[in-house]
């Protein structure tokens, strides 16, 4: 039998709602140069797969330098925000108004900390999620569950009902643990990146999203199905 439609939704924020890359990784080496004595690439970076801003900077700087790495980092991360953001991917404001408006469930889980997200939620417009959990709720980053699971309860949802939409292999996977519905998002993919991520989404008994647009009519779509 094929999983139920679902009809609420979790997002992950940064590769997902919107575009960070440059920013992390401009504020990443800025706060590691004195550690390193120099800046790191981002190849260097992308290396160890930061999924979490905190436990990244915590594994390379080490225990000790971590409280000041940290606050080179928030430092940077605000200095350069406005400059290094590369903004909301199209479609996505467009995408939760239709959903709050048809009163669709949605709420956000992020590796982000929360004190990054009070530099960027400010300066952007994605409008309110009831249920927000951050890498200061969880012990462990993605594809650790506890987040989603989290968030599903907040939702007043049973994992099933949700899909988890997000733009890596650990979102998938994190949504497979959690019994929820993988989603991945190809819109911030690259052209040689797409298919392969698309497979991958399938292959983990998820969905894969060309536009925005799509979630939209899937969720839709599931709440005139669950009144007929």
């Amino acid at each position: 039998m094929p999983p139920p439609p679902p009809t609420a939704a979790l997002f992950d924020l940064d590769g997902t709602l919107v575009a960070t890359l440059r920013l992390y990784f401009d504020a990443f080496a800025y706060a590691l140069e004195p550690v390193f004595g120099r800046r790191l690439s981002r190849e260097e970076m992308a290396v160890h797969h930061p999924r979490s801003e905190v436990r990244f900077l915590r594994e390379l700087s080490g225990d000790e330098n971590h409280p000041w790495v940290m606050e080179r980092f928030y430092r940077h991360y605000a200095e350069r925000h406005d400059e290094a953001f590369e903004g909301i991917y199209p479609g996505i404001p467009g995408m939760l108004d239709r959903l709050r408006a048809a009163e669709v469930p949605i709420g956000m889980v992020t590796g982000k900390s929360r004190r990054s997200w009070e530099i960027t939620g400010p300066r952007i417009d994605l409008g309110e999620f009831p249920v927000k959990i951050f890498d200061d709720d969880v012990p462990a980053a993605k594809p650790d569950p506890t987040g989603l699971r989290l968030a599903v309860e907040g939702l007043g949802r049973e994992p099933d009902e949700v899909i988890y939409v997000g733009d890596s292999p650990t979102d998938l996977e994190a949504a497979r643990r959690a019994g929820m519905r993988p989603g991945g998002v190809l819109w911030s993919k690259r052209d040689g990146e797409r298919e392969s991520f698309r497979e991958l989404a399938i292959e983990m008994g998820g969905l894969a999203f060309d536009a925005p647009d799509q979630v939209v009519e899937l969720l839709l779509d599931a709440r005139t199905d669950a009144r007929t």
